[in-house]
Parts: structure tokens; C-alpha cells; sequence
């Protein structure tokens, strides 16, 4: 396998950031006359506002906000300058390493508590259980303060020890852990197990079928993988009938994690390629090392698989290695660059590539584009309403939580129809009925779904971006009834007239009409009024406010 000279990762930057695919780099940049010469007005500026605006400027938040306007200028959302403040918290997020307690935590009630300890952890081994609330760390009372200054407090360095204190119930309970560094689990199955909390990853015994879940692509999660594939086969005591791979939600991860798995299944050619303005193409490609070649694969994949996802999704599909089932993954197929600055101010992260699959196919989504990521399957394009996909988190996160162990053994494993109606999962149920068919004849079946034709991908992200223009329209409806309700307590003789006001907002327009004209009078058309939120779609119109006596005219 060909191997690149820097190490391509893709972060995880929290819930509003698709996974990134970077590479670390430390070499300088060489700077030109020309690039000196760009910062002569801004250095002016600079130097004016300090010596003569009114105010005392913050030099640092100047700073910053220079930075950040000109990468704000490229509309690239996955270009980030990292403050050196933040820098640690970055390298936390990117690589799913830190040194604390091992515990997923969140705030209710207004104090933090224990969702559930990640499994083998600090936390787990200390006993710490799920919805226990942490009301003290180290003695300090946790009220008021938040989930990010909490989670300050109970990460540090290795082999220190942190107390907790916590109520369970009536109990109030001192707890002693002991730090360490955590790696969070990417790999995971469809229910947990006793005992320690690790997972079942054959779902489907009779049939000799396999699920593995990946949530990132993190250091060593290839290796997870085998292993996974491994205990399957050592519970059945023999070779398995096919594996299904889910990577719907999963954000990206370390590209070479991607190539190792892909490498997995693939003997020759192309995995992945890299291109950039300031790049040459470099490619990954498979050896036939090791190559499991005879084990039918299924991909699960949906709107929020992104990058690494791609990556390997779509080399098996481009190999016909896999079946892909789900919907048209996220689009995210650039590579980033961490770039130390040398001035010590921070990183920034910049795209300099993008990926192309073996078709030769651009994963990433500009926003003129009708074709990007990987697409399901021909026949295997599976969509979820928006309540399908609740119910499925739902019963998901509860497999999460170690705490549900006892409750799972009321399912039968060995009943795959009573896993699946527990799951309440209908994409991986039609996944596993196509790996049952494909095991039992020999080859795979469409799912119900006869075509997936372009249009049936195009309507999903049609009603996907319709969904998503609803909920800001709600939002904005709430921030209106709250601007309202923030005027009623203001006196009317200092709210000032809005421009933008162009009726009493007590008057009652439904069943009214609205008569449209052109420059000499001529009634174009008459709308009915079904609704009192006329105005709302007018503020932004091209449309202003006339006088009352220039608006009053005869229709007849």
C-alpha cells in the first residue's frame, strides 16, 4: 500500500462540524514581497484605530477578527484558525484521546450528571453508574458551574487522582478515581453484553451474519475491527455468512484508519486519491496482503457519513466489493492541514485537497452540485422520516448506556426478528434481510425499492433542505413572539417606528386580498390572504410603506 509522507486525520470538531481530513504539518511557508505588501493597509488601519479611536481598542479580539475575516472571505467552513488557548481541546477532538475519567456527562437540573461510563474505564472500574449527578469535584460544588468547566476539573494528568461526589438515589457517595487516558470506543456492536459492557456483533446467528458499528475513524479502530470479526466467528465457531458495516452518523476519522479497512476487503488498485491546487495526485492503493475477499459486504450509510466515511464506502462500492444501503452520504471530501503558526498565536486548519474515489468521482458537496458523496446501491436507496430516525437514536442510546445491560437480556439473541423489533431500526432491518437473502441464495435482492433512480436522491435532499427552511421559519416565528413580548414591556413612545411595520399587527388579513399592480394600475393579480403572516413575508420584499392617501384606490 502506498503510503503518504504526512499523517491525514479527519476531525471531529464537535456537533456542528463534519469531520475534516487533515494532515499535520510542520514545514514554514516562505513568505514573498507581495504577501508583506497585502498587509500594508491592514497594518495602517491597524495602526490608526490604536492610536486615535475613541475607545481602547482589544488588540487581541482586532486580531482575531482580522484572521477570521479573511478565512470567513474563502466560504470554506472546514478552514479554522485555533487560538493557542484552544489548541489542547482541538487535539482532544481531533484524535478522541484525553487524559480524565472515562464518563459521557451532561447537565440537568442544573448540575451535571453521569450519562453512562465509557466501558473498561476509570470512571467504570471506580464504580461510577449512570445518572448518578456529580455534585462536587474535589470538594467544589458543581452548582452553577458548566458542563465545560466541570469536565475542566475532572480531566488532568495521568495517574492523579480526582473525588467525586455524587447522589444516587438517597445516597451520597465519595468517590475516588483515578485518571488516565481515554480512548473513546469507535467500534461497537448492536447490544451490549454482561459483564464488563463490551458488545454482541453477531446479529444474526442461523444466517452466520455480522454488524459492527463505527462511529469514527480513530486511532487503531482497523485493528478493532479484525478483532470484532474475529469474536463473530469465534461465537459461531466457524467462517461468517456476511458482515454488515454501519457507518451512517460516523463524521470522518484517520484517513489511513479508512485505507487500512478498505485494504481489509480490496486486494488491488485504487483506494483513494488527493489533489490540490499546490498538490500533486497521490494515491493510496490496495495490496493483496490479507485481503478477505470471499465475505459479502453491506455499507450502511446516510446524510451525516461524512469524509473517511465516504472514503471507504465508496472504494468498496467503486471495487463492487459492498453493497451500499441508506441514503446519499454528506459530501465533506476535502483535506485539511493543521499548520502550527510560527508566531506560537495558534494552528490553522486549511483545506489543500480534495478526494476522488477510483471512478474518478468528487465526494465533496459545493453548492452548485447535483452529484457528490457516495449514493446507495442501484435497488437499496432506503430513506427514514424524520420519526423513523428519533425512534432509532432512541433505542440506540440506550445500548450505549452500560446500565441497560440487564434489560437486554430480556431479548432473545438468537431471535434476530426480537433484536430488530428492539432496535427499531427500518434500515438496518432491510439490511439484514438482504444479507439473510444474499446468504441464502447466493445473491443480493433490492430491498422494496425497485430503482434507485437520481430523482428518488434529489427528492430526499429537496425534502431534507424543505425540512430545514420549516424549522428556521418556526424559529423565526419564536424569536418574533419573543421580540413582542420584549416591546410589551417597553413604553411605545421609546420603541420608535419601525420601518418595516407596515400594519397594526392586532389587524385581523385573513380571508382579505391582496391586489398586486403594475407602475400605471393595472391589477396584475388578486391573492386571497389565508393567514396573519402576510407581513412576516414582506419585511424582506422589495416592497416600502406608502402614505394612506396614495394607497386608497377604487378596484372597481
Amino acid at each position: 500500500m502506498s503510503k503518504k509522507s504526512t499523517l491525514p486525520l479527519v476531525g471531529i470538531l464537535g456537533i456542528a462540524v463534519i469531520g475534516s481530513t487533515i494532515a499535520v504539518a510542520t514545514s514554514a511557508m516562505r513568505v514573498g514581497a507581495d504577501d508583506y505588501s497585502f498587509f500594508d493597509p491592514i497594518v495602517d488601519v491597524s495602526t490608526m484605530i490604536n492610536a486615535l479611536h475613541v475607545e481602547e481598542p482589544d488588540r487581541e479580539k482586532m486580531q482575531l477578527g482580522a484572521i477570521q475575516g479573511m478565512i470567513e472571505e474563502l466560504n470554506d467552513p472546514y478552514t479554522v484558525f485555533v487560538p493557542r488557548r484552544d489548541t489542547e481541546k482541538f487535539s482532544k477532538d481531533l484524535t478522541g484521546e484525553y487524559v480524565g475519567i472515562g464518563a459521557e456527562v451532561g447537565m440537568r437540573d442544573g448540575w451535571l450528571t453521569i450519562s453512562s461510563p465509557l466501558d473498561g474505564s476509570p470512571a467504570w472500574k471506580a464504580g461510577v453508574m449512570a445518572e448518578d449527578r456529580v455534585v462536587a469535584i474535589d470538594g467544589e460544588s458543581t452548582e452553577g458551574l458548566t458542563i465545560d468547566e466541570s469536565i475542566d476539573l475532572l480531566t488532568g494528568e495521568p495517574n492523579t487522582k480526582v473525588t467525586i461526589t455524587v447522589e444516587r438515589g438517597a445516597e451520597t457517595l465519595e468517590i475516588d478515581i483515578i485518571r488516565d487516558h481515554i480512548k473513546v470506543q469507535a467500534v461497537k456492536g448492536f447490544m451490549r453484553e454482561g459483564g464488563d459492557g463490551g458488545w454482541h456483533f453477531t446479529i444474526d446467528p442461523s444466517s452466520r451474519i455480522a454488524y459492527i458499528r463505527l462511529t469514527q475513524f480513530t486511532p487503531g479502530c482497523a485493528m478493532e475491527i479484525k478483532n470484532a470479526i474475529a469474536k463473530s466467528k469465534q461465537e459461531l465457531g466457524g467462517e461468517l455468512g456476511g458482515l454488515i458495516l454501519d457507518l451512517r452518523f460516523n463524521p470522518g476519522g484517520l484517513l489511513d484508519e479508512a485505507v487500512a479497512i478498505a485494504d481489509m476487503f480490496i486486494d488491488q488498485g485504487v483506494i483513494v486519491s488527493t489533489k490540490g491546487r499546490a498538490f500533486p495526485e497521490s494515491i493510496d492503493s490496495a495490496s493483496s496482503e490479507g485481503t478477505i475477499t470471499d465475505l459479502p459486504l453491506l455499507v450502511m450509510v446516510n446524510g451525516q457519513s461524512a469524509s473517511a466515511s465516504e472514503v471507504l464506502s465508496g472504494a468498496l462500492s467503486d471495487h463492487g466489493r459492498a453493497i451500499i444501503l441508506g441514503t446519499r452520504s454528506f459530501g465533506k471530501g476535502s483535506v485539511q492541514t493543521v499548520r502550527p503558526l510560527e508566531s506560537g498565536a495558534g494552528v490553522l486548519k486549511i483545506t489543500e485537497q480534495y478526494y476522488y474515489l477510483p471512478s474518478g468521482r468528487l465526494l465533496h458537496r459545493r453548492d452548485d452540485s447535483t452529484e457528490w458523496g457516495v449514493d446507495p446501491s442501484d435497488g437499496y436507496f432506503v430513506p427514514l422520516t424524520n420519526d423513523q430516525t428519533i425512534e432509532m437514536l432512541r433505542a440506540r442510546r440506550a445500548q450505549e448506556i452500560i446500565e441497560h445491560i440487564e434489560e437486554n437480556d430480556q431479548v432473545d439473541l438468537n431471535d434476530t426478528n426480537a433484536v430488530l423489533e428492539a432496535l427499531t431500526d427500518p434500515q438496518l432491518s432491510a439490511a439484514v434481510r438482504v444479507m439473510q437473502h444474499r446468504v441464502a441464495a447466493g445473491e443480493f435482492a433490492p430491498v422494496g425499492i425497485e430503482a434507485n433512480e437520481p430523482e428518488d436522491v434529489a427528492l430526499a435532499e429537496l425534502n431534507q433542505i424543505r425540512t430545514q427552511e420549516e424549522r428556521l421559519l418556526r424559529e423565526l416565528a419564536r424569536l418574533d413572539r419573543r421580540r413582542e413580548a420584549a416591546e410589551q414591556g417597553v413604553p411605545e413612545q421609546r420603541l420608535g417606528e419601525n420601518p418595516r411595520d407596515f400594519w397594526d399587527d392586532t389587524t385581523d388579513l385573513e380571508g382579505g386580498e391582496l391586489v398586486v399592480r403594475d407602475k400605471d394600475g393595472n391589477i396584475i393579480t388578486t391573492l386571497k390572504i389565508t393567514g396573519n403572516d402576510l407581513e412576516n413575508w414582506l419585511v424582506d420584499a422589495d416592497v416600502e410603506k406608502q402614505d394612506a392617501t396614495k394607497g386608497e384606490e377604487s378596484d372597481s
